[in-house]
């Protein structure tokens, strides 16, 4: 999928809908809690790199259907298979895993998640390389991995779990896989806010609103800081946002906003 239209996007394996620069995507198995199969791994990761061309989308929402978020990989479709390959085949399923966070954290739109009930595995694995993730107090968040014998260490767990609430809550997590709640989850930063699961979407889609109507450039911007100042120095991040910043001030959104502020105005944001 090398090209995305937003308003004529029938995905296989989830629901879309797209409305106001807002995109909604829905994981749509709530018999079985929303699981991942080898093709919605696959179409979801074509997608979120097709988002990268895509500049009517200027949001995501990622949610589930029926009351829950996502119960991680379908243990008949995925889990029983993976015991019956060999190595190099098991190793191409890994990176495949990998692939959907990267071309999560690579689009230049802010991605919200929207977790009520069961987020599980991998599904917690989406929540967490989410921008921002609104949760209830109902919500279980568990990386369980090590509960069938794998490592804590899945889909960059490792690296991006300690920076949200911390290495020693991650080790916790990651260690144990054990389930965390929904108001543990907010204590620990792990959720930007708890809401009620009646308001879940309406907020999640309020805010991703919000988002859609701000310098979407610059938003884009943002999100490519926050990932490669990771592994950087002080120094170089303070050069690094001097120059990305200096970028930001030659688009129309900027002039926009002096305008507006100048005339007591609210911007109105075009994202170029």
């Amino acid at each position: 999928m090398k090209t995305l239209k937003p308003d004529t996007f029938k995905p296989r394996h989830f629901l879309w809908s797209f409305e106001g620069g807002v995109a909604q995507v829905t994981l749509n198995r709530p018999e079985r809690k929303n699981p991942l199969t080898f093709e919605s791994y696959a179409e979801l990761g074509e997608m979120f790199r097709a988002l990268n061309s895509c500049p009517e989308v200027k949001a995501l929402v990622l949610t589930g259907a029926g009351g829950n978020f996502c119960s991680g990989g379908d243990v008949f479709e995925i889990i029983e298979p993976l015991t019956r390959r060999d190595m190099a085949g098991l190793l191409a399923f890994t990176r495949l895993t990998g692939d959907l966070v990267k071309a999560m954290r690579g689009c230049p739109q802010p991605v919200l998640a929207a977790v009520d009930g069961v987020c599980v595995g991998a599904g917690a694995i989406m929540a967490m390389a989410s921008d921002l993730r609104l949760g209830t107090a109902r919500s279980k968040t568990a990386f369980l991995f090590t509960r069938v014998g794998l490592a804590g260490c899945d889909m960059g767990a490792c690296a991006i779990l300690p920076r949200i609430i911390g290495q020693g809550r991650a080790s916790d997590l990651l260690y144990s896989g054990r389930a965390i709640g929904g108001e543990e989850a907010e204590r620990w930063g792990f959720y930007n806010r708890l809401v009620a699961p009646e308001a879940l979407l309406d907020a999640a889609l309020d805010w991703a609103r919000e988002l859609a109507a701000g310098p979407t450039f610059a938003h884009g911007i943002t999100k490519t800081q926050l990932n490669a100042e990771w592994n950087v120095g002080l120094e170089t991040a303070i050069e690094m946002e001097a120059q990305a910043q200096a970028i930001c001030m030659q688009t129309q959104d900027f002039r926009r906003a002096f305008e507006a502020f100048r005339d007591k105005q609210k911007p109105h944001f075009e994202g170029n």
